[in-house]
């Protein structure tokens, strides 16, 4: 089993910066053309050694036989004889390498095992078997791909729910006589393909075809990783790690390569198991060209992060934090820093906290189908907005929850109205206290002031977590995005005055008067500065809360200032390539030195100079929008086999993260597979599982046969095809 789980997953073979050495008076290092050369070889990272996978498992008595020790043990280091000796480790037909050799292929051979010799099948049977094994794989492949669980609390034949799988099984073989006569009880008891362990080998196996088609998706390309932790139901610790590329079409893609448990968050654990499921899957940290992270010390330290362990290791590995991250934080600290705006958002956080914790009585049903959505809003029978609850690390839940708010406001004001004559103690004085204070101008005033604030941002939000969003349209979003935040300010107050004197009027508030003096509600202050309504409510608000976002938007938003992303910027194809700089461009060649070499500039100059003659001259490029736009343009018009040193820039330039919002759905879809019901899910079982859920796409267009053949080369099966 172990010998076969080895050679399934094939000899370690990353693409590595080979670390050079002193070798017979030259530096020397491993090269990694004779990987396509020796199919058996395999190299150690750690101990900068070359191995033979099928020596290793198949050795010799004698340690000195099949290519000696240095092959199996110490590892092979002679670089200087590299060709020579690894021609003498493979020998003549019948060396200790190539016997070797030949038992791993009858290894893999399931017709010449044991099992399979002293249990020979008629073709009738191999035929049975093939249908039933396909059958369960079309199951498990629609629950896989809906997220369902597989198995049910009583699985017996007398239990009337036996669960999806085989509930789904017997639908599938209602009315195909060929199905139907070969499955469950029409199949022999050792071998209905049914059981728990073939449900986890079949999901195993579909995971495995998937990420296949990831790595050769990818194939010889760079990648950026976009790394986030998070507890499952279970309080695991799990951590996700997304690709981010450009496949061959010239589109972004981000996909994920895995899930993993992880005993703590440290930075050192982080990278070990990013490093692990990497190599597990072919690749190695040295093509890694870009590290997207939240904002987190463990993550983002300049000294112990794992932003900074990575960088140690690859210098290429540009880190940019997570542009929607940043973007929530800025609305997070100007709710922190202003009181009236603090005031609002625990009004209706903790309004909805508090409908939670009401579990009896009409008005609970009442509050729970307000919060839900199951209660109409007068404009249209299907017409149903709920009071949805805000979280600050879910982006755009302010905003949908505070939008919502002005639709159904007269009905929030019935629900409370209901807790506070039914409930009792505490909840009936925090709703007679919420009554007074959402039916006050202060709060229609600061609630559609940042309705409008936060439309702006919540708009940027939801740009900058499409998945190929690149740096370049991000950095001009964010600049939009304050624009268009300086313009609320300079001619937004008019507007603003007149909704909410319309709502208010609408639900028979109380309007204040602009040209009376404010009074301030509660104990008045000693010696307070007397202002107007128009003062407090246009100066004191509005243009304070405009202007913290502003300067908060600025000071997260400092990477747009750096050389790297300045220089990336004069890709940019948007009004016929105006940004374009080619010394920037040549900067940003310096930039990776492992794509670019001294060479490789000195043929970018005269390149880049026919380049952008050859685009301003062509309208297809002209009216492009963005570098993503670009790099499939290029790949369509064959541009990039003319200009290969500007497409690998361009290519590059794609790989730099915008968000982890990626990540952010890998955990959604975690929290939605691994729930309470099914808590005690192994964390292979929950990886194998959420790669199929989370790239359905991929899963759609497996072939079936890959999965069977997958499937049936795990182990000895009793069944052969």
């Amino acid at each position: 089993m172990v010998r076969r789980y080895y050679l399934q997953k094939g000899p370690c073979r990353p693409n590595h910066n080979f670390p050079t050495k002193d070798v017979g008076g030259r530096l020397r290092s491993f090269k990694a053309s004779w990987y396509k050369k020796y199919h058996w070889l395999e190299y150690s990272i750690a101990k900068d050694a070359a191995y033979c996978l099928h020596c290793f498992l198949f050795r010799s008595d004698d340690g000195r036989k099949g290519g000696g020790a240095s092959f199996i043990s110490t590892g092979f280091k002679a670089w200087n004889r590299g060709d020579e000796a690894l021609d003498n480790h493979v020998g003549f037909v019948n060396s200790e390498h190539n016997k070797a050799v030949r038992k791993c292929e009858d290894l893999l051979t399931q017709s010449q095992s044991i099992r399979v010799a002293l249990c020979k099948q008629s073709d009738q049977v191999k035929k049975d078997y093939r249908i039933r094994l396909q059958a369960s794989i079309d199951c498990i492949r629609h629950c896989v791909r809906q997220g369902h669980a597989l198995r049910g609390h009583d699985e017996s034949e007398s239990s009337k729910n036996r669960g999806n799988f085989i509930e789904l099984l017997k639908f599938h073989a209602f009315g195909r006589v060929d199905v139907h006569s070969v499955v469950l009880e029409n199949a022999p008891k050792n071998l209905q393909m049914t059981s728990p362990d073939i449900q986890k080998d079949i999901v195993h196996a579909i995971a495995s075809e998937i990420t296949k088609e990831i790595i050769c998706d990818i194939g010889e390309n760079l990648f950026s990783i976009l790394v986030d932790e998070a507890r499952d139901t279970s309080i695991k610790e799990q951590m996700a790690v997304v690709l981010r590329y450009v496949n061959q079409e010239g589109y972004v893609m981000e996909r994920l390569l895995g899930i993993a448990h992880v005993s703590d968050t440290k930075a050192l654990t982080l990278k070990m198991e990013i490093e692990s499921i990497l190599v597990t899957s072919g690749l190695s940290l040295s093509r890694i060209r870009g590290q997207g992270y939240d904002g987190a010390s463990n993550m983002s330290g300049e000294i112990n992060g794992l932003k900074a362990l990575v960088l140690a290791e690859n210098s290429s590995a540009y880190y940019v934090h997570c542009f929607a991250h940043q973007l929530q934080l800025t609305l997070v600290a100007v709710a922190k820093q202003h009181g009236d705006i603090t005031n609002l958002i625990n009004l209706v956080g903790g309004s909805c906290k508090r409908m939670d914790n009401i579990r009896e009585s009409q008005a609970a049903k009442v509050v729970e189908a307000l919060c839900c959505g199951e209660l109409e809003t007068g404009r249209g029978l299907n017409q149903e907005v709920g009071l949805k609850r805000p979280c600050d690390t879910r982006w755009g839940s302010h905003f949908d929850t505070l939008l919502n708010l002005p639709v159904i406001y007269s009905s929030v004001i019935d629900c409370l109205d209901i807790i506070k004559k039914e409930a009792k103690g505490e909840a009936k004085g925090e709703a007679s206290v919420t009554l007074i204070c959402i039916q006050s101008f202060d709060f229609a005033f600061i609630l559609h002031m940042m309705i409008k604030v936060l439309a702006i941002t919540n708009e940027l939000s939801k740009s900058l977590q499409r998945k190929d969003q690149d740096i370049v349209n991000a950095m001009q979003l964010v600049r939009g995005a304050k624009l268009r935040l300086q313009d609320l300010r300079d001619k937004g107050w008019e507007s603003l005055l007149d909704s909410v004197i319309s709502f208010c009027k609408k639900e028979y508030l109380p309007i204040s008067n602009m040209d009376e003096l404010y009074i301030l509600s509660g104990r008045p202050r000693r010696n307070a500065q007397q202002i107007t309504n128009l003062h407090h409510y246009k100066v004191e608000l509005f243009y304070t809360v405009v202007d913290m976002q502003l300067q908060e938007l600025n000071s997260r938003f400092d990477e747009v200032n750096t050389e790297l992303l300045c220089c990336v910027a004069c890709l940019n194809p948007d009004d016929a390539f105006a940004d374009f700089d080619k010394e920037k461009l040549l900067k940003l060649a310096t930039f990776y030195p492992n794509e670019f070499s001294i060479d490789d500039i000195l043929h970018l100059d005269p390149q880049l100079d026919s380049y952008i003659f050859d685009v301003k001259m062509n309208t297809r490029f002209t009216k492009l929008k963005g570098i993503a736009e670009l790099c499939r343009e290029m790949v369509v018009a064959k541009k990039f086999r003319s200009f290969p040193l500007v497409y690998r820039l361009v290519k590059l330039a794609l790989l730099l993260p915008v968000a982890t919002a990626s990540v952010e759905r890998v955990f959604s879809a975690m929290n939605y597979v691994k729930n309470t019901l099914r808590s005690r899910m192994s964390d292979e079982g929950l990886n194998d599982f959420l790669v199929g859920y989370v790239e359905s796409d991929i899963l759609d267009r497996l072939d079936d046969e890959c999965i069977l053949q997958t499937f049936q080369d795990m182990k000895t099966r009793r069944g052969s095809l």
